[in-house]
């Protein structure tokens, strides 16, 4: 069975007005979306989908936490979602013409949308590009920090450096 397949709102039976709409969001749906930068989490998502005469109006609650991998400990932590977002969906004609891209056009034949695509990229957007444990409110781990630093190349190199073959001096003397 398709794990997004509960995505899928079929619109044309609504009445025209305010609908609401709840979802839960873990594991099975990041996993469902191929090269997933996010393996794990626990969402709650509140639609209200607002159907008009010519286009629905989608305003997204996404609240709970995702756990991500810290890029300075390399440790797992909690982090905090809570996005507010709003989506138009006009009913264009049978030529779909779309400029704008926070705008989603969908021909008179179709009768249902899929929001596990603009749910999954909105989510994804509000992962800071530099994920670390502060974020969260809780401190690095200290032991791997000092283990990473032990490994680094920059102290194996001025360590090389000291014993050295004492025929490349002279080189030496130049790269300072």
């Amino acid at each position: 069975m398709n794990p997004l397949k509960q995505f899928s709102i079929p619109f044309t039976g609504l009445k025209l007005g305010t609908h609401q709409f709840d979802y839960e969001l873990d594991d099975s749906f990041f996993s469902a979306f191929e090269y997933s930068l996010i393996k794990s989490g626990n969402l709650k998502v509140n639609l209200e989908l607002d159907k008009q005469e010519t286009m629905l109006l989608l305003k997204y609650k996404v609240a709970g936490t995702l756990n991500l991998d810290c890029d300075k400990c390399l440790s797992e932590f909690a982090y905090p979602v809570n996005l507010y977002e709003r989506q138009i969906v006009k009913f264009a004609g049978d030529e779909l013409e779309s400029d704008d891209e926070e705008i989603i056009s969908l021909s008179r034949k179709d009768s249902e949308i899929d929001i596990s695509g603009p749910l999954y990229e909105m989510i994804n957007v509000s992962v800071p590009y530099i994920k670390n444990c502060e974020q969260a409110g809780k401190e690095c781990d200290q032991e791997m920090i000092d283990r990473l630093e032990q490994l680094s190349i920059d102290k194996q190199a001025e360590e090389n450096e000291q014993t050295s073959d004492p025929r490349w001096e002279a080189l030496n003397k130049l790269k300072k």
